[in-house]
């Protein structure tokens, strides 16, 4: 693979993977050998495809597909839909999942996939032509025993069943465990919609117990309210919390008694932009809600949102990492010394890719998982995983980052030691 690097948001995070990389082989005195492999991907895919559009014209499309490394399993991840794809940034997403699934304990590698587009300029059936023939330029690698997309940032539960049913229809037969994150009719699983954001509420709650900190009034601040936001807002006010604050891409609101989420999550299901929003609450500008008092902030948007440039200004004692890389490693380092308890990334929202190894396991078993065990099993895992990061940071000195890391890391290295 051969490393080239601009100045785009993806090089960006994929130079901040590798020197990740770099730290863990250095601490944990990694072979080289082994670390040229985990540096590398074992496979990637770049495809350009026409498709036609609903006025007769063609229009060109680029999408990839990652699969990073397979030493403890078929690879796994989602795909995303965003006129921002790189192969960089696709690099570095199929990376953190090696070592998401490595940490949290379940059998699979880490894969990655995205289409330069933005679904928001297309029709329905235009989405559906373009996720079909997608499918069909990936098929030769993809597979349930072999890489397994899901969605992502873009595509949905819809974008699956499309993609699950011509990958179908390529192979003679329905093999549902093609992909995770279908519609119940399709094979999907119950809880999969919320799994990420319910992953976000346990560890968070795991932090605050860790911290003698109660849950219930604790104020909890959401940047993104998007699928994963939302959620998270919904468990975490369950559990006691009082969310105070909450941001899309058109602004932020702001209530330091509460919140009326239910009203909401309604306005925002109806016009799509909280900055419309006449509700009780101050609007403020975006940059400004991250640097609200509460005890726990939850990053659910972009990559690269505490920075440098901000991490001084940020006011929480904890940070539960929705999103995939929201913190750069500048501004890691400053929350780090000033004492504010960062839950990575690979950590706190693997309840998505937890969820999918469940929902693989009821399409090759051809049963049906019930909520009640969905929701046990989640806990479990990741208050598991959890605990092993924690212990493993307390005993070696490093931050939670660091820690997950470094299990995750030594997890795929032990394993090609033995596969030799």
């Amino acid at each position: 693979m051969q490393e080239s690097f601009g100045n785009s948001p993806g090089d960006t995070a994929y130079k901040n993977a590798l020197a990740q990389l770099e730290f863990a082989a250095q601490r944990l005195k990694l072979d080289p050998d082994i670390l040229s492999l985990l540096k590398s991907a074992e496979k990637e895919l770049s495809v350009t495809f026409p498709v036609p559009m609903d006025d007769g014209s063609h229009q060109v499309f680029t999408g990839y597909r990652i699969q990073h490394n397979s030493a403890l399993g078929p690879t796994k991840g989602g795909i995303r839909y965003s006129p921002q794809v790189d192969i960089n940034e696709v690099r570095t997403l199929a990376m953190l999942m090696t070592w998401k699934c490595a940490v949290v304990g379940i059998p699979y590698g880490g894969g990655k996939g995205g289409l330069c587009v933005n679904p928001r300029d297309l029709t329905t059936p235009e989405l559906e032509r373009i996720t079909r023939r997608f499918a069909r330029e990936l098929a030769d690698i993809l597979g349930e025993d072999r890489d397994i997309p899901a969605p992502d940032v873009g595509t949905n539960e819809t974008t699956m069943s499309w993609m699950a049913d011509e990958l179908s229809n390529l192979q003679g037969n329905y093999r549902p465990a093609v992909v995770t994150g279908k519609p119940l009719n399709f094979g999907g699983i119950i809880g999969r919609e919320e799994a990420t954001g319910r992953g976000v509420s346990i560890v968070a709650k795991q932090a605050l117990d860790k911290l003698s900190i109660p849950t219930k009034g604790s104020r909890v601040v959401i940047q993104g309210f998007g699928n994963v936001g939302v959620h998270s807002a919904h468990l975490m006010r369950d559990l006691g919390s009082k969310i105070i604050a909450v941001s899309d891409s058109s602004g932020a609101l702001w209530n330091p008694r509460g919140l009326d989420l239910s009203k909401l999550i309604a306005f925002k299901r109806e016009s799509g932009h909280l900055c419309d929003y006449a509700g009780d609450a101050e609007h403020l500008k975006m940059a400004e809600i991250l640097e609200i008092p509460c005890e726990v902030l939850i990053p659910a948007a972009l990559e690269g949102q505490i920075t440098d440039a901000n991490a001084l200004n940020v006011n929480a004692v904890i940070i539960a990492e929705g999103a995939n890389g929201p913190t750069t490693l500048e501004g890691d380092q400053i929350l780090n010394d000033r004492g504010i308890l960062v839950i990575p990334d690979i950590l706190a929202n693997a309840g998505g890719v937890i969820v999918s190894y469940f929902e693989w396991l009821q399409n090759k078993s051809s049963e049906t998982w019930i909520e009640s065990r969905v929701s046990r099993e989640l806990q479990r895992t990741l208050s598991e995983a959890f605990r092993r990061v924690l212990n493993y940071a307390e005993q070696h000195k490093v931050t939670l980052r660091q820690s997950a890391l470094l299990l995750g890391v030594s997890r795929v290295a032990d394993r090609i030691r033995e596969l030799r």
